[in-house]
């Protein structure tokens, strides 16, 4: 048994609504296998395969699953259900509901609105939410017994030792030069003047849609300033439990009534004009114009001398950097970390091409220990912002080894003892579950465990 197909029962559990248009056109369903008293359809590994097509669109490399290889995670799953309800674990329904929230608004937000949701999926929200709970609960259940069997699992230096010496001198992974960096984030703040002139001309907004003098989308296609406007107009499926969004954005929305829209709000972003579209319970549509008051070079500049004296404070040894960061940084992703910038896999060791090219141009300049003078760059969202730099360290291209590498070592080998408890629990657990498989997957060499207890088990009722 490949346990690493783990992965595969987990990633194939949201339900495709285009595959759910293609399942309609099925004559016939068929169980085709069983674990315990949970049993698996052809359509179950059908759309797995259709939604899993379409997520992986336009993506280079990416090689679908087999059948066998999607079955084998549906046994996988429904076998760690069934060990999950045995050992009483649970799954509250406040759980399970934000979680169908949270698919349904990602959903909303795919397809645009409700009403082409429902015509794609061919079925209303609320049938929709009662299709998610079973799968849902049961990928809750699974994740909680798969966390349960290796929460006791660890690795020690020798374990990691022995797991590097495994591995051939000429199979050992290159690393590029890499750096430690870290940066503290300021956003000037806008004149005030300039932030009343902007605040009127939202109300000016406000006054010519209620005159009829302008609809909503069209001043959204003129004027908003966020990113995004373009590809929804504007439009967000917003929850008040979510907390992805301003709090002040989310306030400003559920004090409104259906169709009202409110005075300015003024949120980290900017300032925003918000149309609520409509609500049920904690779910509400509404639409924005966010408009962000332009930036001068009197409070570009001020903010580079407050910066500055910040600079001078952590050079002279009276704070830390990381102590600076926490008390004035403006960036919520890196605040609480130091300020440090982090890859793709959470390492905080990253290659040039993974920093901004106003950073590099800064960095490729500086020595490791050095703090940068203010810098002027402009942000993913497009703000002007000014930050300070610290080039912590940098390492040289070199060939995977224990002393500049244990950490990633370290985590190999532990995933690599988790993945072999995992096949030990399943080895000792499969033959005490009823398994049914259908014949047309007898030739799966990914199934044959679940073969081999399947088949014992015809054997024992025909004698």
């Amino acid at each position: 048994m490949k346990i690493v197909s783990i992965v595969f029962s987990l990633v194939f559990l949201s339900i495709s609504f285009c595959a759910e248009a293609q399942v309609k056109k099925v004559l016939a369903d068929k169980i085709v296998a069983t674990v315990g008293d949970k049993f698996i359809l052809r359509s179950d590994i059908d759309n797995a395969i259709i939604d899993y097509k379409r997520q992986s669109q336009d993506q280079e490399g990416v090689i679908t699953p087999t059948f066998c290889q999607v079955l084998e995670g549906q046994l996988i799953r429904k076998a760690l259900v069934l060990q999950a309800e045995k050992d009483s674990l649970n799954v509250t329904e406040d759980e399970i509901q934000n979680e169908i929230d949270r698919k349904i608004r990602l959903f909303l937000n795919q397809f645009g609105s409700k009403e082409v949701l429902e015509e794609v999926a061919g079925r209303t929200i609320f049938q929709l939410k009662e299709d998610f709970r079973i799968i849902i609960k049961e990928q809750q259940l699974s994740e909680q017994m798969q966390q349960k069997i290796v929460e006791k699992v660890k690795i020690t230096p020798f374990e990691v030792r022995a797991f590097y010496n495994k591995i051939p001198v000429d199979s050992l992974p290159l690393y590029e030069s890499e750096v430690q960096i870290m940066e503290l984030v300021m956003h000037p703040k806008a004149n005030r003047d300039v932030e009343e002139y902007v605040i009127k001309q939202l109300f000016d907004y406000r006054r010519e849609i209620e005159a009829g003098i302008n609809k909503f989308d069209q001043l959204v296609k003129l004027y908003s300033e966020d990113p995004s406007s373009k590809e929804n107009l504007g439009q967000f499926n917003i929850n008040r439990n979510e907390k992805n969004f301003d709090p002040a954005f989310m306030a400003g929305s559920f004090r409104l009534k259906e169709g009202q829209i409110s005075a300015p709000v003024k949120s980290k972003f900017g300032y925003h004009l918000i149309q609520l579209i409509s609500r049920s319970g904690d779910d509400a549509v509404v639409k924005h114009i966010l408009r962000i008051p332009p930036i001068g070079a009197d409070e570009i500049n001020e903010t580079k001398t407050f910066l500055d004296s910040v600079r001078t404070a952590i050079v002279a040894g009276k704070t830390t950097f990381g102590e600076a960061v926490n008390k004035h940084s403006d960036d919520d992703q890196s605040k609480f970390s130091g300020g440090a910038i982090a890859g793709r896999d959470g390492s905080t060791y990253v290659n040039y091409d993974q920093l901004d090219k106003d950073m590099v141009i800064v960095v490729k300049g500086m020595k490791p220990g050095q703090v940068s003078a203010p810098q002027v760059y402009t942000d993913d969202r497009g703000r002007k912002a000014v930050r300070l730099i610290y080039f912590k360290e940098r390492t040289e291209p070199h060939k995977e080894n224990l002393k500049e590498d244990y950490n990633r070592v370290a985590q190999r080998a532990l995933e690599e003892k988790k993945v072999k408890a995992l096949e030990a629990w399943f080895k000792e657990r499969i033959p005490n579950y009823y398994i049914y498989i259908d014949e047309s997957y007898g030739t799966c060499t990914e199934l044959k465990d679940w073969i081999k207890v399947a088949n014992a088990i015809v054997k024992e009722k025909t004698y």
